[in-house]
């Protein structure tokens, strides 16, 4: 029996098809649709509770706190990357990390995700030198995509969290 693998769309081609362009107000209701439903392939639907009030004050406001980058493949909306800029105080300059990259199933295997990558790692290089983001540890189709590109996991290094009634009892202690 043999299997044949999605064919990969040539570099030409792909080039003519894709556009890269910074997210506008007017995509928040499309950005809302990529973030829930990255949300529902992570397996959280019920985690998504940004509404387009909460993009428009944080990506769009006086001093925006995050960066939107939106793929569109032929016109049609294809894929997300949603970032934010941090300071390394050991290293002494900026970086970013990628909150959210999200490419639709109909999308994937065009080189829109490699593309999305190495418009941050551009946006990245004229500010700092890292460029960072999270993996679940499930997701190896994810790490070895990242591993080709030249990641390293930092196996070293655990996410730590407090949010909902810990944070906030944790904040009114500070009274």
């Amino acid at each position: 029996m043999t299997t044949s693998q999605p064919s990969q769309v040539d570099d030409a081609t792909a080039a003519s098809k894709l556009l890269i362009r910074p997210a506008t107000p007017a995509d928040i209701p499309e950005m809302l649709v990529f973030i829930r439903e990255l949300a529902e392939y992570e397996r959280e639907p019920q985690a998504a509770v940004a509404t387009a009030e909460d993009l428009l004050r944080d990506g769009f406001g006086d001093r925006p706190v995050f960066g939107c980058l939106i793929a569109e493949w032929d016109g049609q909306p294809a894929a997300m990357a949603l970032y934010f800029h941090f300071y390394s105080t050991w290293r002494g300059n900026a970086g970013i990390h990628l909150e959210d990259l999200f490419v639709r199933p109909q999308f994937r295997r065009k080189g829109i995700a490699k593309a999305l990558f190495a418009r941050l790692a551009q946006i990245t290089a004229e500010r700092g030198e890292r460029f960072q983001w999270h993996v679940l540890d499930w997701n190896q189709l994810a790490i070895d995509f990242y591993e080709s590109m030249g990641a390293h996991m930092l196996n070293e290094w655990r996410i730590m969290r407090i949010d909902g009634e810990a944070l906030q009892a944790l904040a009114n202690s500070a009274r």
